[in-house]
């Protein structure tokens, strides 16, 4: 991954937590990590935890950023999921697995398009 699609990566996460916080979202993490991979937010909104997954892009090139959340992306997050909610005792919450689509145009405008329940556990 070279340096600017790790600072895109970036932007686009920073951008959907300032979206989220907008929106009423509590974030409780950022960047948490387990054994199994990598969850871009957690955020909590009424009594639902939000499992968020950041992608970010300038084109649709190479298919919509969601594509790029395939079986085997879910399945680590999932996964992952389920560590922070036994690491959290969050067992009795609802839980929502998003793809935030974040597009960076040529003049550094961004757009967001939140996609909750994107998949299913």
């Amino acid at each position: 991954m070279s340096v600017d699609t790790k600072r895109l990566g970036k932007e686009g996460e920073d951008i959907v937590v300032k979206f989220l916080e907008r929106s009423g979202y509590l974030i409780l993490e950022k960047n948490f990590t387990a054994k199994y991979g990598e969850i871009d937010i957690i955020a909590k909104f009424g009594e639902t935890l939000h499992f968020v997954e950041v992608k970010t892009r300038t084109s649709v090139k190479y298919g919509t950023p969601a594509m790029a959340v395939n079986a085997a992306k879910q399945l680590k997050i999932i996964k992952t999921a389920e560590c922070y909610i036994n690491s959290h005792s969050f067992f009795e919450a609802p839980c929502s697995f998003d793809v935030a689509e974040v597009f960076k145009d040529g003049r550094g405008n961004f757009s967001i398009r939140i996609i909750e329940n994107a998949f299913q556990q």
